[in-house]
């Protein structure tokens, strides 16, 4: 029996007047699964993300979540949560009272327990008493999540949700997401930050000028990317200089050495350095391959 997806897009289509947001979007999400939702500004993602939550319905195709059909706005089923363009707060209010607000909004428990320890697991609980009028973008985008985690969520959409982090926030949040993953939990996420998507997300689904480019995992995307500059630090970079001058599918670009390559040709010249005695210290992508695979692909699409 085939497992009911968290999500299921078949053709979807959305405009606003004349303007094509999403045109024919398929979309595959699995439960318990953090999927990357990538793409330039006007790709269509927080529309795709907006037909997730609820917020507007689609013009056309068919959309699934959580084994529900979608035809109508504020139509998706219990256990989706969310925020979409920063999280919806109130400045005046502080932290705890913001989500009971929430809370009460939905119907759901003002239980101070609960809201205590969605505080907690988005690390705000110093602040908890704190008025968010003065949270930076960071803390509101943690908020947000606290918020969302309240309706104890079978599917998570988020818009960024590491906009304004610092590096310990940015740990914070991605540990939250993994582990709610580990739970079950599924996790659609829109981010600009490549690193962020490599790190947390199994699939990744790249959309350019309202259509999806690209939709699987991210070391397939790597592995289709044109070639990409690597960074390489040895024990003797005069020897190594040499090896991958010598080594077919490599070339020499930069000082002291960098090389265009891709992966077949990288794994050979790894290999001879290995055999030549030559200790390789670091070997880094100047951009990593997400990141080229993502700009070659909408660039191919824009071209179109």
């Amino acid at each position: 029996m085939e497992t009911v997806r968290a999500i299921r897009a078949r053709q979807v289509r959305k405009g606003f007047g004349e303007v094509v947001a999403l045109d024919g979007v398929d979309l595959d999400v699995a439960p318990g699964q953090i999927h990357g939702l990538v793409g330039p500004n006007g790709a269509g993602k927080t529309t795709l993300l907006g037909l997730l939550l609820g917020l507007a319905v689609a013009d056309g195709g068919s959309l699934e979540i959580l084994g529900t059909p979608v035809r109508r706005a504020l139509d998706t089923p219990a256990g989706v949560g969310g925020f979409v363009d920063g999280p919806g707060l109130y400045p005046t209010l502080t932290a705890r009272q913001n989500l009971a607000a929430l809370a009460g909004l939905r119907g759901r428990d003002r239980r101070t327990a609960a809201i205590g320890a969605a505080l907690d697991e988005v690390g705000l609980t110093d602040v908890a008493d704190d008025r968010v009028h003065g949270f930076s973008l960071g803390m509101r985008q943690r908020l947000g999540l606290a918020a969302a985690l309240l309706t104890e969520p079978r599917l998570l959409v988020l818009d960024e949700p590491s906009n304004g982090l610092d590096p310990a926030g940015k740990r914070h949040v991605h540990r939250v997401l993994t582990g709610l993953a580990a739970d079950g939990v599924t996790v659609v996420l829109s981010s600009h930050r490549m690193d962020d998507v490599e790190a947390l997300c199994s699939e990744v689904t790249i959309m350019s000028a309202g259509r999806v480019a690209f939709s699987g995992p991210p070391a397939k995307l790597a592995a289709e990317s044109r070639e990409l500059d690597y960074r390489l630090v040895t024990s003797d970079p005069a020897a190594a200089r040499d090896l991958a001058a010598s080594v077919a599918g490599v070339e020499v670009v930069g000082e002291p050495l960098v090389v265009r390559t891709r992966v077949p040709a990288l794994d050979e010249l790894v290999a001879g350095l290995v055999t030549a005695g030559i200790a390789l210290r670091e070997l880094t992508p100047l951009v990593s391959p997400l990141e080229a695979a993502f700009l070659s692909l909408t660039e191919r699409e824009a071209g179109e």
